[in-house]
């Protein structure tokens, strides 16, 4: 095995890929060795674990204990393989042509490898501010996991003064995203036998016409908006990805379920939009329900609740992040990050990272090795920003 002071982001990344971290597993494994590596490069962290103890986030401070810091923010977990016509083991990290092929190296641990091989780098530059770590779990499955990272870092009593999402971008910088509402709905109709079907409440069909509301409310906001032309689509948009009701052909329905997605603009709540749903069930559909059988009805929970990302595109950190990558530009994605759980909780937030999307989820997942370079020359240059003495040590980042 190499030394750890002779580590490369490609050396780093080949032992993250190693872990499979897919969501519905424990990331416990490469937590633990991420903690290793950060221990014996003399940095401390905290393990935060899940309720089950299967699960854990961390969080690492280099630096000064201080306000005005940057976080760096990275998900851990990564989406599955099954059924996917993979060419090389997926969990091990291979190399063909300049490119880096296996889980998680574009979505999003090539990030997590270029930050973790930056440690001696900031070490090294005296930080006149602090660098945090956060790697998250959960975030491939509705962002479920960063709120309780969140709440320990406010716990911490430090406030930093922004954080780089490093979401892959392709180094570009990324000011906005849109945000995502899942909830899952249920209809309890009346079952019967088929022959006597009036007497029953079939349940597929009433989800049948919610999801039809469904259809014509994001066709309506195609024509009408409201749009945001920075997206592709323009418009918040809805549909229904599964649908699982009725035991047989031959049974009225008494159940059906189904999943509901709001992929909103940054500026919609979602909220409003589920709750529009919410009242043609009760204003149209359960009244028809109930006059056939009273115990009948349509009740939605939400899974997931992950908000857009509307960042300011002249904030500091956006500034910041221009100057390192010379990128100008201030570009939104229509795809969701941590980014808008980071700016909620009031930290001004950006997303910038290595690789792109377009390889994530997919067979033969890879990041092109420049791209791992990109992101080492962006932290290299971080770490000198941060370690200027002519940097203002108030909470602000120009450097102008």
């Amino acid at each position: 095995m190499l030394s750890e002071s002779v580590m490369t982001s490609r050396d780093i990344l080949a032992h993250l890929v190693g872990f499979n971290t897919v969501s519905s597993t424990s990331n416990l494994a490469l937590i633990d060795w991420v903690r290793g590596y950060l221990e014996r490069h003399g940095i401390r962290s905290e393990v935060i674990r899940d309720e089950t103890g299967t699960k854990a986030h961390l969080w690492a401070t280099i630096g000064p204990d201080r306000d005005g810091g940057i976080v760096l923010s990275g998900h851990t977990d990564v989406v599955p393989v099954d059924g996917q016509p993979w060419t090389s083991d997926p969990f091990t990290l291979t190399e063909r042509d300049g490119r880096l092929y296996g889980r998680g190296t574009a979505d999003m641990k090539g990030f997590i490898a270029v930050a973790l091989n930056a440690v001696e780098r900031f070490k090294a530059a005296a930080l006149d501010r602090p660098v945090h770590l956060a790697f998250s779990y959960d975030e491939e499955i509705g962002c479920l996991g960063v709120p309780s990272l969140l709440e320990a870092i406010g716990q911490h009593g430090i406030r930093p003064v922004a954080c780089i999402v490093g979401e892959p971008t392709m180094m570009k910088l990324v000011v906005g995203h849109k945000g995502i509402l899942c909830a899952r709905g249920h209809v309890r109709g009346l079952e019967c036998h088929s022959s006597m079907a009036p007497e029953g409440v079939n349940a597929v069909q009433y989800a049948a016409r919610i999801i039809d509301f469904v259809r014509r409310e994001t066709e309506r906001r195609y024509k009408e908006g409201p749009f945001d032309h920075r997206f592709t689509p323009s418009t918040t948009t809805l549909h229904v990805g599964t649908v699982h009701g009725g035991t047989a052909f031959n049974i009225v329905p008494r159940d059906c379920r189904f999943d509901l997605e709001i992929r909103h603009l940054p500026t919609e709540d979602p909220h409003r939009i589920l709750q529009s749903v919410e009242r043609y069930c009760r204003d149209v559909l359960e009244p028809e329900m109930r006059a056939v059988a009273p115990e009948t009805g349509i009740t939605f929970s939400v899974v997931c609740d992950t908000p857009g990302l509307a960042a300011d595109p002249e904030s500091d950190i956006a500034a910041t992040v221009r100057r390192i990558t010379g990128d100008n530009d201030s570009a939104v994605v229509a795809y969701t990050t941590e980014a808008g759980h980071y700016s909620r909780a009031g930290y001004p937030t950006i997303v910038c990272g290595p690789g792109s999307m377009e390889q994530g989820h997919k067979p033969d997942e890879f990041i092109e090795a420049s791209q791992l370079e990109a992101g080492d020359r962006f932290m290299e240059t971080l770490a000198g920003m941060l370690g200027r003495k002519d940097v203002p040590s108030d909470n602000t980042l120009r450097s102008d």
